[in-house]
């Protein structure tokens, strides 16, 4: 783990700065809707289009990479992202809200891109395994942290956002100074949807139910904290609570995945998801019990991302696993693009309200438990023994992560086989 540090603690940072500026101008752009009195729909319309910036960028990214080269490309989206933190505020209107968003979104997945790709050279087969874990802590670190910040100036002002932005601009200097040799970029062959539907269904429709899971918390949570009024600091402590979930339960789960039917495993944790969902939708003006039904939820939804690409790998070849990737990051893109739109229809005053944001995580974690026990009775179990391990990957993670991922936990099963080989 020190080894880790040693090598990449400036990308590490530098990675750090840019979550907290992602996750601070989600959030207020969230709140500052409320200020400015956008209905959650239309707010639902400004979120969603992030999402749709980083579907877009995942297609466009790598050949602008491959044109330009890693530094021209990060230095540059990176600028982007810092400018449009500002114009945020200097002109509040949804039009241009959902332009910016869709600018932060495509800025943002080029920059993921750059960042994992040189995060890959700086470990060793050795170490890779630490690198992820410790890039997924940071990221959620930095969505934590992030909340907090919200709590320094007015969201009606300008200093948060130009916070955010400052962020974002001080994150060039620890990365750009500290690398030394280009990344070697190029991408795998991409299996079609329909392969990879009839390789892993259960893993296919997960994804996309997952993808509009993670954007309702991403870009929503803070949407509902303002329409049942929360204050701000209650905002803040909302929003964290679900990446703390994360950084609790992801290991622990991860564990228990490589120890069980991961089709169980699924069940249970997209059950209680959803159970905890419904509890937050009907006890929720209790602040305490919100905030523990939002930890369950985000501790409890952010593994499935890792435990769905863990099933998904135990009916691929080894040679399939990376080139799997693609298909279910655009799966999950899917999801996570139409996510928002569906829960700012259900939280207008003429559907269910603000209830809607529960509601939907609830029925779309209940149709993944249904799903799941109907694809346990369609296939059957594959031995503990001959499963993969589950590498912690965060939602936000692009081609880049996932195909390292992929190659570690091959690496990881090659070597458990190899050495119960030579002591037989």
């Amino acid at each position: 783990m020190f080894q880790v540090l040693s090598s990449a603690w400036a990308l590490l940072l530098g990675i750090g700065l840019l979550m907290l500026g992602n996750g601070l101008q989600g959030t207020l752009l969230g709140v500052r809707g409320g200020i400015e009195g956008y209905s959650s729909f239309t707010m639902s319309l400004v979120m969603s289009t992030y999402f749709v910036g980083l579907l877009i960028g995942s297609w466009m990214a790598p050949g602008m990479i491959r044109r330009v080269g890693h530094v021209r490309v990060f230095a540059a989206l990176a600028s982007l992202i810092s400018a449009v933190m500002v114009i945020y505020p200097a002109l509040p209107n949804p039009i241009v809200w959902m332009v910016g968003r869709l600018v932060v979104g495509f800025c943002f997945s080029g920059v993921y891109v750059t960042a994992e790709s040189w995060l890959n050279n700086a470990a060793d087969n050795e170490n890779r395994g630490k690198a992820l874990s410790l890039y997924m802590v940071v990221m959620t670190l930095g969505l934590v942290a992030a909340q907090g910040f919200i709590l320094i100036g007015d969201p009606a002002g300008y200093l948060p956002f130009v916070i955010a932005s400052i962020a974002v601009s001080i994150s060039f200097a620890p990365i750009l100074l500290s690398i030394s040799p280009t990344p070697a970029f190029g991408t795998t062959k991409r299996m079609t949807l329909r392969q990879l539907m009839e390789a892993s269904p259960l893993g296919c429709v997960g994804m996309f139910l997952i993808g509009g899971v993670f954007a309702a918390q991403f870009g929503m949570s803070a949407v509902y904290a303002t329409e049942i009024g929360l204050k701000l600091h209650q905002v803040s402590l909302f929003a964290a609570s679900f990446y703390l979930g994360a950084l609790f339960f992801q290991f622990p789960l991860g564990w228990l995945s490589d120890r069980m039917d991961r089709r169980v495993l699924v069940i249970f944790v997209a059950g209680t998801a959803s159970a905890a969902s419904i509890m937050a939708m009907i006890l929720g003006n209790n602040f305490t019990l919100l905030l523990a039904s939002s930890f369950v939820i985000g501790g409890l939804v952010n593994p499935l991302y890792s435990l769905l690409l863990a099933h998904t790998n135990d009916f691929l070849e080894h040679d399939d696993m990376a080139a799997a990737s693609g298909g279910l990051l655009f799966i999950n893109g899917l999801g996570a693009s139409t996510g928002p739109l569906i829960i700012g229809w259900l939280m207008t005053d003429a559907v269910f309200g603000p209830n809607g944001f529960f509601l939907f995580m609830a029925v779309l974690l209940g149709v993944m438990v249904v799903y799941a026990a109907y694809r346990s009775t369609q296939r059957a179990t594959i031995p503990v023994e001959e499963t993969g391990s589950m590498a912690a990957m965060s939602p936000t993670a692009t081609t880049v992560a996932v195909e390292v991922a992929q190659e570690y936990a091959i690496d990881t099963e090659l070597e458990e086989q190899e050495s119960a080989a030579n002591s037989a």
